[in-house]
């Protein structure tokens, strides 16, 4: 049988096998576009020579395995290179947008992921009731729609037509938390609405699942009110589900950011992504892509190692 510290290793060599794949396919993909990178950063009025010596400043002279492993190894180390646009180091530029791309995760994780066991737990507590009806056909009306379709609904709401919040989400160190939470709260409805439904219904499904095990009956046999049941019994051991689509979500909270941060103009990573890839601001967009990548595997790992922890029966599959 396999101790605890053994399968979590299992999962952090899988997880950084599977950022190593992911980082060859970003490499690739890059390798793949069409045209000469220096050339279309120079211009074709350029000269030959100006176009090879700026290859070799790209090292774009060097074999494309030279190129990947020295890019690789140096971003573990945290060296992202420099940007093509403007000259300034990478990490300058991703650093405070990356941790707007976080804050806004999580104000909104903060907002969906209560929201979402609450309704979940009255999902099933009155399961089959009206209320359940229409938690779960509001909740996958809102996750039905596109991010855009609903950030434009809510500026038309609550920015042209009521005139509260913000159409614009942009922040600075200046402002005060409250100043930024205001102007973000479009953005966090917009990624709230659209999270709720996964997690919701999980939560649901779960309680709904371990309300038919024994130990629920012999509650109910014992006269113990249904929402204590659900809230000290049931849902307790329906938590290893529960935390992985959580975790899930908010792996989607950070990299699903990208429309949203586009429609709403906000200063994060997604922002800065979209417009290096119209700049063709090739090392940006590999280093944005590789961080994303990171950080939703990483959430994905500790997914499965809550679950792990949570649930004794991953532990003992036999």
């Amino acid at each position: 049988m396999d101790s605890l510290g053994t399968m979590v290793a299992k999962r952090v060599a899988f997880g950084l096998l599977t950022l190593i794949i992911i980082s060859l396919l970003i490499f690739l993909g890059v390798e793949l576009l069409p045209g000469d990178v220096a050339e279309a950063i120079l211009g074709q009025s350029a000269l030959p020579e100006t176009v090879e010596a700026f290859r070799r400043e790209l090292k774009l002279n060097l074999p494309p395995h030279i190129r990947y492993f020295t890019w690789l190894g140096d971003f573990f180390q945290g060296d992202f290179g420099t940007s093509l646009a403007n000259g300034r180091p990478i990490a300058d530029l991703i650093g405070w947008r990356f941790a707007n791309t976080m804050f806004l995760a999580t104000v909104a994780a903060l907002i969906a992921v209560p929201v979402s066991i609450i309704l979940g737990i009255l999902a099933a507590l009155y399961r089959n009731s009206l209320f359940d009806r229409i938690i779960s056909m509001v909740t996958l009306s809102t996750i039905s729609f596109p991010e855009f379709f609903v950030a434009y609904i809510l500026i038309a709401l609550l920015s042209v037509q009521l005139i509260i919040f913000p159409s614009i989400s942009n922040i600075n160190e200046q402002m005060s938390l409250l100043e930024k939470i205001h102007a973000i709260f479009l953005p966090c409805m917009t990624l709230t609405l659209v999270v709720v439904a996964h997690m919701m219904r999980q939560t649901r499904a779960a309680i709904i699942n371990i309300m038919a095990s024994p130990f629920i009956e012999m509650a109910r046999l014992k006269g113990i009110k249904r929402m204590r049941i659900i809230v000290l019994h049931a849902f307790p051991n329906a938590l290893s589900p529960v935390i992985n689509v959580v975790a899930i979500n908010l792996a989607y909270l950070v990299v699903g950011v990208v429309v949203v941060e586009v429609v709403f103009v906000y200063p994060g990573l997604g922002q800065l992504l979209v417009d290096s890839v119209s700049k063709r601001d090739i090392p940006v967009v590999q280093a944005s892509g590789l961080i994303f990548a990171s950080v939703y595997i990483g959430l994905n790992l500790l997914a499965d190692v809550l679950s792990i922890i949570s649930n004794p029966r991953l532990r003992n599959p036999r």
